[in-house]
């Protein structure tokens, strides 16, 4: 077999033969990793004759006429079709004609989607650039929606909780509320905790569903016991939809379930096939009788819509989505100029509702992860799964569209978890360690266009997190379509590792003072981060090491905060004065917008997450100390900080 032959192959699959990692040093992949991840993509490529078929093959499905195309507001767009003229009609049904000339036609004006008369093909007019409020200068809170207090649900915050929160952001003068994701979990299996490996983006997690009666206060723990606060949630829940059922349903619910259409009702097939099989002890569909493995067989079509198993998961989405609606609403009622910002994973559990649903539009034996890089030498595999690209474009990217209108619908903004995935993904097989994977290429000006068509749509900012291995140009595409990066303030250094003064960072990104996998402003300054890596065992010199680097940081840090006149005097031991000053560095960037975690308000030491562990660390599990976070002191003090330095 031809290496030439194979790395041709691999190029016309999208995949990334050579790369450069985040040294700036240039790779090159290995022959076994092109042939495991080809024949993952089912391309076939044992010999030089499997190759040259392959090659064929992806040339024909290439060749093929797109299901969507794209075009800019009254830019050329080849139809590929004959004649002299063709017909269009807009969402609204109006009909228009166009002037066809070999084939190319104007597309229309105005932005949105269009359908080729007679066809199933669409043009989805683009505009260039993504929606921004007409105010230039918001800030906004970070918060996890579990870590809330008050509400209706005993144990962890809920949509009723977050309309509260939103309704104090806004009494302060906040323009956001950016949420952690709250993407469909496992109803079935209430130990899957992490709000980034759902089993389906296009749902909701009904575990924050407002309750009609709100539940007595019993377990007011700083932890949020999951099992048994879940178990207790679903009892209310059915409950609720016992007396729901016999009340009749009303036009509401009738409503939303027609909307969800065959999606919804898979989701919801989904759940309850998940809770008969986990109670067997198979926790995944792959391994589930195959006559429940296909969504088509008649085995899954006995789960009508009527039987009371498959409505109460119905129910329970109508009744999630009316939540975070309420919530959104409320945003919007005060005068949040933003509102929710939603978080979209950038994946999703192989073994969950998306992928039993649409197995082909997914990536089948790969992982998606990240390469090896400073902060995690072995690379990282996420154990999810994503589009395959493929498969995007012959479906006409209705898996990708559906996903951007679940984020976006009861929102104000979107944060794209790993952005880098709208142009390329590291892809890892089955049972290969992080390090052997590959860069697969993704549609990358199609996504772009579907993303600034839907913001606008909705209304939504886009914020996209471009943190980590940024491929070339990246970041310059994402600002030419007014859509925000993502600047942390641990990062923005010069060279020499001295930090950025306020009024040089980016004009174009969002600013942050951490994230979730980061540590707080508190915990950096006290290091609460490096109690933790030794308690999860990193070796005493690397400990030590850490430690003289914190050291000199926080030094380099004070001293540009006393540069700017946001401190004074020598290093401060106790945090809130450095706090205090990161709030004001922060608040005179240029940014247009700038997010603080709830946690960095109210002084809180300890993060939400830790990367790499599963039990080690409470990972998505604590809660915050106070009811009204905002009405403590420091934040009341932080809260002016940023409105007196508002424009």
């Amino acid at each position: 077999m031809s290496d030439v032959g194979l790395k041709r192959l691999a190029r016309a699959a999208g995949l990334a033969v050579e790369w450069t990692d985040e040294a700036g040093k240039a790779r090159t992949l290995s022959v076994e990793v092109l042939r495991a991840v080809l024949g993952a993509l089912s391309y076939q490529c044992q010999n030089g004759k499997a190759i040259a078929d392959s090659l064929a093959r992806l040339r024909n499905e290439r060749g093929q006429p797109q299901p969507l195309l794209l075009a800019r507001p009254g830019a050329p767009v080849d139809l590929g079709l004959k004649g002299k003229r063709a017909q269009i009609s807009a969402e609204d049904g109006t009909s228009l004609a166009l002037t066809l000339r070999d084939g190319v036609a104007r597309a229309p004006s105005q932005p949105g989607y269009y359908t080729l008369t007679g066809t199933d093909r669409r043009i989805a007019v683009c505009p260039a650039r993504a929606f921004r409020p007409k105010r230039d200068s918001c800030w906004g809170i970070g918060v996890q929606l579990y870590s809330l207090r008050g509400g209706t649900t005993d144990g962890f915050g809920d949509f009723a909780a977050l309309s509260e929160f939103v309704g104090q952001a806004a009494a302060c003068g906040a323009d956001a509320v950016a949420l952690s994701p709250v993407h469909a979990l496992f109803a079935a299996g209430p130990s899957h905790i992490s709000p980034y490996a759902p089993s389906t983006r296009l749902w909701l997690n009904p575990l924050y569903t407002a309750l009609r009666k709100p539940a007595p206060r019993r377990h007011d723990e700083r932890l949020v016991s999951w099992p048994s606060s879940a178990a207790r949630k679903w009892r209310a829940l059915r409950t609720e939809f016992e007396s729901f059922r016999h009340a009749g349903q009303n036009s509401s619910f009738r409503s939303f379930v027609k909307r969800g259409g065959q999606t919804l009702l898979a989701h919801a097939r989904f759940e309850v096939l998940d809770a008969r099989f986990r109670a067997e002890g198979i926790d995944d569909w792959r391994h589930w009788p195959e006559s429940n493995r296909n969504i088509h067989s008649r085995a899954v079509g006995t789960l009508h819509p009527e039987d009371p198993l498959v409505a109460f998961q119905l129910f329970a989405q109508w009744r999630a989505s009316e939540g975070l609606s309420n919530a959104q609403e409320r945003a919007r009622a005060d005068g949040m100029a933003i509102g929710l910002i939603a978080d979209m994973a950038v994946g999703m559990d192989p073994g969950g509702s998306h992928a039993w649903s649409s197995p082909g539009d997914l990536l089948n034996g790969l992982a998606i992860g990240a390469p090896p890089d400073r902060f995690n030498h072995a690379g990282q595999n996420w154990g999810l799964t994503n589009f395959a690209p493929d498969g995007l474009a012959r479906n006409g990217y209705h898996g990708f569209i559906a996903t951007l209108r679940a984020a976006m619908q009861h929102a104000g903004g979107v944060r794209l978890d790993h952005a880098m995935g709208l142009r390329r993904l590291w892809v890892i097989p089955q049972g290969a360690d992080p390090a052997d994977g590959v860069y697969l290429q993704y549609p990358f000006r199609e996504m772009m266009g579907l993303l600034t068509l839907e913001s606008h749509r909705h209304q939504a900012i886009v914020v996209a997190e471009d943190l980590g291995t940024v491929p070339d140009g990246f970041r310059e595409h994402i600002a030419r379509a007014r859509m925000l990066g993502m600047r942390v303030l641990w990062f923005e250094r010069n060279i020499k590792g001295d930090f950025t003064p306020a009024k040089k960072w980016n004009r174009e990104a969002a600013v942050l003072s951490t994230t979730h996998d980061l540590p707080t402003l508190a915990g950096w300054w006290k290091g609460s981060d490096l109690a933790w890596r030794r308690k999860l065992g990193m070796d005493k010199a690397s400990l030590a090491k850490e430690k003289k680097f914190r050291a000199r940081d926080r030094r380099k840090l004070w001293q540009t905060l006393k540069a700017e006149g946001y401190a004074k005097g020598a290093l401060p031991a106790a945090a809130a004065p450095f706090a205090d000053a990161a709030f004001s560095h922060i608040a005179a960037t240029p940014c247009p917008l700038k997010l603080f975690p709830v946690e960095d308000f109210i002084g809180e030491t300890e993060q939400p997450n830790i990367p790499g562990t599963i039990d080690e660390h409470p990972n998505w599990r604590r809660r915050l100390a106070h009811n009204e976070p905002l009405a403590t002191h420091l934040a009341r003090r932080r809260v002016e900080i940023l409105n007196k330095a508002r424009p």
